[in-house]
């Protein structure tokens, strides 16, 4: 239950507990007002009654040693009482009162149907006006719940957006209640985010900006050594800065959020198909369930595809098997799975779970996470029930049409990946 219906539930059983109360009040308090003042009235011309038949006159409406006296007003009588007793039983009430003078009891006695009436009147008032209040209260509760709700509503978008690194989102400030200082709490909160972070982008990419001339100068340096073994490792670790140079510039421009997609209309499998066929790894398999024309970038799609299979063949196991559903791609390896921490928080840059060499850079994944965002996609990871290790970019929204034809159609619903090189380098950050 959301908390604007647990504020107006609220709001409306206060309201109906208030109603009850003062109609419970209001109807004893003319009970007893209604009693009294019969009781005075019936008790007064008992009086003037007693003191017309002491002096001899008889007026007649007096009720001599009645039958039907009720018990209690014959008790107080028998010991020398005046009383008035209020007789409710039967379909019309009476109200009773009684004396004794001189071994007789003179009693008088009138219908209390009057009083009983206007006390289920005054019922039904007090109903009608404790259900408009209630009605009211109602109102009034999701009114209130309703604007607290938009603003608390409000204010948890916006902390959603700068989780997902939208750090110009702000709250509109106003007002001085509590949700006011949760709003100044929450805009302090991202002005100091967005400073430390962008100072920290700032670092990492002045770093790398000035690492690549010596880095471009290592690797030549490096092709000019003689062959021999030496030659090979030092080569090779000079690639591996080089790659690191690279993803860390990446990482930044996609940080700053000022790239954009250069979009053509392809067809999802066959680029599957061709990335896969480039990256030349014979343990990776492509399955077209479904084709379909999207909208995207192609440069970008494969840099995604690339990283996503790197990271499955280096950080899980093979086979790998890549499944194009219309605008969705599955990248499924028979690995261990990803780590919990991956699963709850996402990729984190410079963090591994290690594959079993141990080896990896950390930023595979971010980046396949950042390009998925700037082509408008969802990238998600997860481990199926059967084991291994699934990332599933979701295209879905840059479908334009369905690709004719069915996987069989085709000729085949698996291609083997052919010989060839990877364009594009796979960064690591898996399991």
């Amino acid at each position: 239950m959301g908390l604007r219906a647990k504020i107006g539930i609220a709001i409306a059983a206060t309201a109906a507990v208030v109603a009850v109360l003062i109609g419970v009040l209001v109807h004893n308090r003319t009970v007893d007002a209604q009693f009294d003042l019969a009781a005075e009235s019936i008790d007064g011309r008992l009086q003037s009654l007693v003191q017309d038949r002491v002096a001899g006159i008889d007026t007649g409406r007096a009720i001599v040693d009645p039958p039907d006296l009720p018990g209690p007003l014959k008790d107080a009588v028998a010991h020398g009482k005046r009383g008035v007793y209020l007789e409710p039983d039967g379909p019309k009430p009476h109200l009773w009162a009684a004396t004794e003078l001189n071994g007789e009891v003179i009693a008088l006695k009138r219908p209390y149907v009057r009083e009983r009436e206007t006390l289920r009147s005054l019922d039904r008032v007090l109903l009608l006006a404790g259900i408009s209040g209630t009605a009211l209260g109602c109102v009034v509760g999701l009114l209130v719940a309703r604007r607290l709700g938009r603003r608390l509503t409000a204010s948890a978008g916006t902390a959603q957006r700068i989780a997902e690194g939208d750090l110009t989102a702000r709250l509109p400030r106003g007002g001085k209640d509590e949700i006011a200082q949760l709003t100044t709490a929450v805009n302090t909160m991202a002005d100091a985010l967005a400073a430390r972070l962008q100072a920290e982008r700032e670092v990492t990419a002045n770093i790398a900006h000035e690492l690549r001339t010596p880095v471009a100068g290592l690797v030549a340096a490096a092709g000019l050594l003689p062959p021999s073994r030496p030659t090979e490792l030092v080569q090779d670790r000079a690639q591996r800065v080089r790659g690191l140079m690279e993803d860390v510039l990446e990482v930044a421009r996609l940080d700053a959020r000022t790239e954009e997609a250069d979009t053509e209309l392809r067809p999802l499998g066959e680029l599957a198909r061709r990335t896969v066929a480039a990256l030349g790894e014979p343990g990776v398999t492509v399955r077209v369930v479904s084709d379909g024309l999207v909208e995207t970038d192609p440069r970008r799609v494969e840099r995604i595809l690339v990283n996503l299979v790197g990271n499955a063949l280096r950080h899980g196991a093979a086979p790998v098997t890549v499944e194009v559903e219309r605008g969705v791609l599955h990248v499924h390896d028979s690995g261990p799975g990803f780590p919990e921490a991956l699963l709850v928080h996402g990729p984190q840059r410079f963090r591994t779970g290690g594959g079993s060499d141990g080896q990896g850079l950390g930023l595979g994944l971010t980046i396949a996470s950042g390009q998925a965002r700037v082509l408008g996609g969802r990238l998600t990871f997860a481990n199926p029930e059967g084991g291994g290790a699934r990332a599933t970019l979701d295209l879905s929204g840059a479908v334009r049409s369905s690709a004719e034809g069915t996987a069989s159609e085709r000729g085949s619903s698996e291609d083997a990946a052919s010989e060839g090189t990877a364009s594009d380098r796979p960064s690591s950050e898996g399991p």
